[in-house]
């Protein structure tokens, strides 16, 4: 009986675990052009009614305390948009001494950089029982800060790799002049 009570408690995570055995064993369901159609289902409908649920849980007096808890959106804000693509940064630049490809590291860097999705903070947050309210709204203005921050992370994270590659560029031409004479 323990287990069972324990599996509806955690309802969420055993669905996660399930989804992805699922998954695991039939994979052609869920590619794009199949039976589920995640091109449409999960770009526009899943994200519709994780809004749209969230929404109608919510009442407006904890949406509208949730805003004033400026000290507590500052944070999450740095954290998602500051802390977190650098100590990417910094576990890249060990990665980057390992055999690992660089456009795998970069493709690394670039999702480090960008705001985590909106639909998943906001389930993952309801699930534990947190603020739903603050989630709501800092996922909503992470993605609209997302959309100028994320470049410039870009530019910033990627300018050094950039001339490391280019330094790289250069010396193997001059090597292949070199040979050539």
């Amino acid at each position: 009986m323990r287990l069972l009570e324990r599996m509806r408690k955690e309802w969420f995570m055993v669905g996660i675990v399930l989804a992805i055995a699922g998954a695991k064993l039939e994979p052609s369901i869920g590619v794009n052009g199949g039976p589920l159609k995640p091109e449409i289902t999960v770009s526009y409908i899943a994200v519709a009614t994780i809004f749209f649920n969230s929404g109608l849980s919510l009442n407006t007096e904890e949406l509208t305390s949730a805003l004033v808890h400026l000290k507590l959106h500052l944070f999450i804000q740095i954290f998602t948009l500051a802390f977190f693509p650098a100590t990417i940064w910094l576990f890249l630049q060990l990665l980057s001494i390992t055999p690992i490809n660089e456009w795998l590291l970069k493709g690394l860097q670039t999702v480090g950089c960008m705001p985590p999705p909106v639909s998943s903070a906001v389930i993952l947050t309801k699930a534990v029982g947190g603020n739903e309210a603050a989630a709501i709204f800092n996922s909503a203005f992470g993605s609209f800060l997302g959309i100028v921050v994320t470049p410039l992370l870009l530019l910033l994270f990627g300018r050094k790799n950039t001339m490391h590659l280019e330094r790289k560029r250069i010396t193997s031409s001059r090597k292949c002049i070199l040979a050539m004479s």
